[in-house]
């Protein structure tokens, strides 16, 4: 998450300061004439900006059930928390390119192929469920954070198991391509569990599964666990369980290299912070009832909390 950085002049340097007045007078009309030239014929805007000017029309990358960051409601629209943040991005994209009247094109993604979207220049932000960590950051870049989750199970409720060495032998279904798997590999390795461990493509084939009997646990992100439960109202069938496998902290996606695109996608958080819509845009989709009429309750940790304060530019924030 970027900082910002706030640099002052020593006395023994206003020297300096003096004698560039006349560069930096040139350079701002530089910059301000790449400007221009970037709203009229897209010169000198990164890649994607270019590209998104060039067609009028932004593509956001949606899952199908990953509630309530990226989903379907009753007419198959994509809905959700993260597209919400996506079309803000959208907003600033619009002032960046000069078009207010951009167009959004949704594309469907899995946890399997949504990187490759990226990276392909199918998409161009993901918007779902996405951890941001280290060894993804090489090859794409992310948002400031807009949500933090863990990896947990999800077992039916007369079952005995209340933690992952409670699955000795028995299986457990993941979704392909998610840091899940990963944690569940790990945990397996590190208890000697002898885990069978299967993948589904994506999150709402790894909940049939479990319902159908043909896994013992399923096992990704506990929000999204608690997303499904609700959205399938079957508190009374299952329940979430055991400690954190894993750190999962969330980001919109989009492609790394380009840092007016970086720099455009904190803006968008920036503004959402300062008018203090983050929390408000959180409790819609957390705690207040769904436009598909389930309800979560999950109330914003305190961590994510104060990442949304440090998102906060406004004067009244640094009083």
């Amino acid at each position: 998450m970027g900082q910002i950085l706030a640099r002052s002049l020593t006395s023994g340097r206003l020297w300096l300061a003096a004698s560039l007045l006349g560069t930096s007078f040139l350079l701002a009309t530089s910059l301000f004439a790449t400007s221009a030239s970037a709203q009229t014929g897209g010169e000198g805007l990164s890649p994607t900006l270019q590209a998104i000017k060039k067609a009028h029309t932004v593509r956001l990358g949606y899952r199908e059930s990953s509630p309530p960051f990226s989903f379907l409601d009753q007419s198959g629209r994509p809905i959700g928390y993260s597209l919400e943040l996506c079309e803000a991005i959208v907003e600033e994209i619009g002032v960046e390119v000069d078009d207010p009247n951009l167009k959004i094109d949704y594309v469907k993604v899995t946890s399997d192929d949504r990187i490759d979207a990226v990276l392909q220049n199918k998409i161009d932000l993901e918007c779902g469920s996405t951890t941001a960590n280290a060894e993804r950051g090489k090859r794409v870049a992310f948002s400031p954070l807009m949500f933090v989750a863990g990896t947990k199970l999800m077992v039916p409720k007369a079952s005995n198991v209340a933690g992952v060495t409670d699955l000795k032998g028995k299986t457990v279904v993941v979704t392909k391509g998610t840091t899940n798997e990963q944690a569940m590999h790990a945990a397996d390795k590190k208890f000697s569990l002898g885990l069978n461990i299967v993948t589904a493509s994506d999150h709402e084939q790894s909940y049939q599964m479990l319902a159908e009997g043909k896994a013992d646990a399923f096992a990704t992100d506990d929000i999204l666990l608690f997303g499904l439960i609700a959205r399938h109202k079957a508190q009374d069938k299952f329940r979430v369980t055991g400690d954190y496998l894993s750190y999962d902290p969330y980001g919109i996606m989009f492609r790394k290299g380009e840092p007016q695109l970086s720099a455009l996608v904190e803006r968008a958080f920036r503004k959402l912070g300062s008018n203090r819509d983050l929390v408000p845009l959180y409790n819609k989709w957390f705690t207040a009832r769904l436009p598909t009429g389930e309800r979560l309750n999950v109330p914003i940790s305190l961590q994510l909390e104060e990442a949304f304060k440090a998102m906060d530019d406004s004067a009244s924030a640094n009083n």
